[in-house]
């Protein structure tokens, strides 16, 4: 998540110095900055299918290395000046990171326990707000060296390629197939992890409920809520740095300290998070109510920033209410994003797959969006209208899941054919 999020983060910042070299026009700029999500929604569903039946390890592996490639690859591209081949750079970066969700999420259900779900699950995810407060800086100062923005794309080209190695090497599917790990430690996961399958590759994996999936209320809750997170994080993501710089007038070497601070504190805020939801479970607080709880304080909080930051006009104003409204959506983790456990450990990967589809077609439709309303990026007016819709999209989509979300293990999980309790004595007989 660390390197995946900073791959996605540094080109919000090199493309401040390619435009200046190149001279393209806010369209362009918008066109790049959404082709990353074209290939990214067509992995999505193929790679939670692939994590759930083959290997969620390898699919990371394989993604993470394509995703390296293309990034490495992009000031090469650039040299032939022609927008689209850099358009094609950026779709075969998301093609690759569409695994990274679903994969991650596949190993999540195997590996967490429930009770340490909120925590273990924040500790993964806020490697993406880590690598956003790393990537700003960084990239801001490559971007300064003798060899320009290309040196953000080799560094973290080879970033990624050196993980994809260290995650084959050290990487596991499941604790049923892991080399080092203890026969105690081994039944005690699969014992506390409502059911999720661990067994071994070779077995036969349970069908996909399509059917089920699609007609279930909360499933479409986390679809809706989703795609509002997706809109206001990836907008945020995209344009922090240009509205800092052409309307907070910050100076292109602080623009990317002062954009990472929110993030800085989104990554700081979720391990309080974590740590309280997890507490609330051991306190019998209901999981659905945890999760709700959560991600209003993510949504409905950065919503009420969004809308003061229409108010202020100062540098210190901006950043600090820039900083609420990311900072508190650290709470998204411990919401929504690990509810899609809650419902269904056997099938999240799958889960994650189809919601994080859908809600990227709303990233890429986003910065259309953005570049239809801000025809003039120093118009502060245009901004604010910017901001008022994603406040909205915040707000509705979080009330979805409040009223329609839930936190139950849904009954489509368990595969008809072999119970629960089947699998766990079956292993226990094993070991």
């Amino acid at each position: 998540m660390f390197i995946a999020y900073g791959h996605r983060v540094c080109f919000s910042i090199a493309i401040l110095g390619m435009e200046e070299d190149f001279g393209w026009l806010s369209r362009e700029k918008s066109m790049m900055l959404s082709a990353f999500f074209w290939g990214y929604v067509l992995t999505q569903v193929p790679a939670g299918q692939l994590a759930g039946r083959w290997s969620a390890q390898k699919i990371l592996v394989i993604g993470m290395l394509l995703c390296g490639l293309a990034t490495a690859a992009i000031p090469w591209f650039v040299t032939a000046d022609r927008p689209w081949v850099v358009l094609l750079a950026r779709f075969l970066m998301g093609f690759g990171q569409g695994a990274v969700l679903p994969g991650i999420h596949t190993l999540l259900a195997k590996w967490v326990p429930k009770g340490e779900r909120a925590r273990l699950g924040s500790f993964a995810y806020s490697g993406g707000q880590l690598g956003t407060v790393v990537a700003m800086p960084i990239s801001a100062q490559l971007s300064t060296t003798a060899i320009g923005w290309a040196a953000v794309f080799y560094f973290y080209g080879a970033l990624c390629a050196l993980w994809a190695l260290l995650f084959q090497l050290c990487g596991s599917d499941s604790p049923q197939v892991h080399p080092r790990i203890g026969d105690v430690e081994r039944l005690y996961i699969l014992n506390n992890t409502d059911g999720a399958s661990n067994s071994s590759n070779n077995a036969e994996k349970p069908a996909t409920p399509w059917g089920s999936i699609f007609t279930s209320v909360p499933m479409w809750a986390l679809i809706i809520v989703h795609c509002g997170q997706n809109w206001g994080f990836w907008f945020l993501m995209g344009y922090l740095p240009t509205y800092m710089q052409n309307i907070g007038g910050f100076a292109m070497e602080k623009t990317g300290f002062y954009a990472a601070l929110p993030y800085l504190a989104m990554w700081l805020l979720s391990f309080p998070c974590s740590y309280l939801a997890d507490l609330a479970l051991r306190r019998r607080v209901q999981v659905g109510t945890i999760r709700k709880v959560s991600n209003s304080l993510a949504h409905w909080g950065p919503g009420l920033a969004l809308i003061g930051l229409c108010f202020v006009k100062d540098q210190a104003g901006m950043v600090a209410l820039l900083t609420v409204a990311v900072g508190l959506n650290a709470g998204s983790i411990c919401g929504y994003q690990i509810n899609h456990i809650d419902l269904s450990p056997n099938f999240a990967g799958t889960m994650m797959s189809i919601t994080n589809c859908l809600a990227s077609v709303v990233a890429i439709v986003a910065p259309f969006v953005c570049a239809f309303i801000i025809t003039d990026e120093k118009n502060a007016s245009q901004w604010h209208i910017v901001f008022g819709i994603t406040a909205f999209i915040y707000f509705a989509g979080n009330l979805c899941f409040v009223v329609f979300g839930s936190g139950r293990v849904q009954s489509w999980n368990e595969p008809p054919a072999k119970s629960e309790k089947s699998q766990k004595d079956e292993l226990s007989t094993n070991l």
